[in-house]
């Protein structure tokens, strides 16, 4: 029989017929080894199981488990690199877009960003669950602005009028239609610009140089029956930078924050004003300067 304390984990999540178990598993940004996923299913097969489940938080869950293999399974699991994960109050698979390592549209990091906050965060007991999304770009493959915690990473476009030929090459992809071809010479409307970057890959004479990315922090975002989109929070100008904003934020949801409703739920705009305050206050003695939030059009609540 199993250890009772089991089934206190996040991750062992019972099923409709309360005989059996739901196991899910830890993979931050969904990011796993070859060796690893054959492991997931020689041991899978080993403990009975036949059926797995890709999950929207980029973990693998393992369906219909007996309690009588949960002992050996976990034992397993943890052995294999993919131990089990979390579901309750706290903090829950960071998830992540693959970032600049592979996709030409991102602008940071991702993977490297959701294996530190993975590191530090995962697992935490909480008084609400929180969710960590990181996006590469405002495209926001992974949503994460409907999620606690969203960070998307941003680029601002630097323009070369005295070499800007006026062809219209970067108004004619720009998503946002925030370029414009006025007397052959380029406008930008920063108040429609949602600083993706690109524009600066369409240029065809790499007249269009960037500023170094920039990391946008929302907080209170939710999906479900009433989706929200949260609230702009900080822009930070580096991967450590956001680290320390992050763990502020979890430090202060942990302190402050009620358990009886969800995040989102609780941060009016006077309650997430109250809050931001908090945590900006125990950010400053580190020194961390950030970004003005106000002329990108990505930036501005709806």
């Amino acid at each position: 029989m199993a250890d009772p304390n089991l089934y206190l984990k996040g991750g062992v999540i019972p099923e409709r017929d309360n005989e059996h178990y739901i196991i899910r598993l830890r993979t931050p940004a969904g990011m796993l080894g070859v060796e690893a996923l054959a492991g997931i299913a020689k041991i899978a097969k080993k403990y009975g199981v036949t059926d797995t489940h890709l999950t929207t938080r980029q973990t693998i869950e393992l369906l219909h488990v007996s309690p009588e293999v949960l002992d050996g399974l976990l034992a397993a699991l943890e052995k294999n690199g993919t131990p089990i994960g979390a579901e309750r109050n706290e903090v829950v698979n960071v998830t992540a877009c693959l970032g600049n390592a592979n996709c030409k549209y991102s602008v940071i990091d991702t993977l490297s960003l959701a294996r530190k906050l993975d590191e530090r965060h995962f697992g935490k007991e909480m008084p609400v669950k929180v969710r960590i999304a990181i996006s590469g770009c405002p495209n926001g493959c992974t949503s994460e602005r409907l999620n606690e915690i969203g960070i998307t990473g941003l680029r601002r476009p630097i323009r070369n009028e005295g070499l800007c030929t006026g062809c219209g090459t970067c108004g004619y992809y720009c998503r946002e239609n925030a370029i414009m071809i006025e007397n052959g010479k380029l406008r930008l409307n920063q108040g429609d610009c949602m600083l993706c970057g690109f524009c600066i890959h369409a240029c065809p004479f790499q007249y269009i140089n960037f500023e170094d990315p920039l990391y946008l922090i929302t907080l209170g975002g939710r999906r479900g029956r009433h989706p929200k989109i949260g609230r702009t929070f900080y822009i930070a100008r580096s991967e450590d930078d956001v680290v320390e904003i992050v763990g502020k934020i979890i430090y202060w949801i942990f302190r402050s924050i009620a358990s009886d409703k969800m995040l989102p739920e609780q941060l009016t705009d006077e309650e997430f004003a109250e809050f931001r305050e908090k945590v900006m206050k125990s950010v400053k003695p580190l020194g961390i300067e950030g970004v003005d939030p106000t002329n990108a059009y990505c930036l501005q609540q709806h």
